[in-house]
């Protein structure tokens, strides 16, 4: 197997439940048995932090890209192998989709789901044909997903747009299926 590099999506928060860093660290953990590569925030605080340190403490070769307001807030990963700083968050998005071969959203606020968000639309608009995974810890997505549901439902999206994401349960459903994900011919929107 091909060595894979996953941009996780995730909080920066200190304050959510502890169940939700038990998630990081057991994602940063895998990603690294897996001999895979990270692709994150770029930060030291929140699941961001802890999805990283995991990685780090596996081996894992951990790449962190934050907007320059963040890196001079010393802010940074210290310990990954590669810090990437950019000018901002859509410089800083882009270079995590060129970057990553896969795409998994921890739970997280609204920067959480405004990348992820991003990343399924230019999927569904198939400017990538890359994995995008919502890991559903403690059940965080299922209101999301009840609400791709009714866009679906209303005719705001195709029935197909469902295949365009995996809701994973736990991280080895997550990593399982990106391993052995086969890209989807998509008809695109409704155009």
């Amino acid at each position: 197997m091909p060595a894979r590099s996953i941009c996780v999506f995730c909080s920066s928060s200190n304050q959510v439940d502890p169940a939700f860093f038990a998630a990081a660290r057991a994602l940063g953990d895998a990603i690294a048995r897996r001999d895979w590569g990270l692709i994150f925030g770029g930060t030291n605080v929140g699941l961001m932090g802890e999805v990283a340190k995991a990685a780090h403490a596996g081996g894992g070769h951990i790449v962190g890209i934050l907007p320059q307001a963040f890196a001079s807030r010393n802010m940074a990963f210290d310990l990954a192998d590669e810090i990437i700083v950019t000018s901002d968050i859509r410089e800083r998005k882009a270079a995590m989709e060129a970057r990553a071969d896969a795409f998994i959203a921890m739970p997280g606020g609204f920067g959480t789901l405004e990348e992820v968000l991003e990343i399924l639309t230019l999927r569904q608009l198939d400017f990538h044909t890359k994995p995008v995974v919502f890991l559903n810890a403690d059940g965080f997505y299922n209101h999301l997903i009840q609400f791709f549901e009714r866009l679906t439902a209303e005719h705001f999206t195709r029935p197909d747009t469902r295949a365009l994401y995996h809701l994973a349960p736990t991280v080895a459903d997550a990593l399982d299926y990106i391993e052995h994900y086969e890209p989807l011919t998509t008809p695109g929107e409704w155009f």
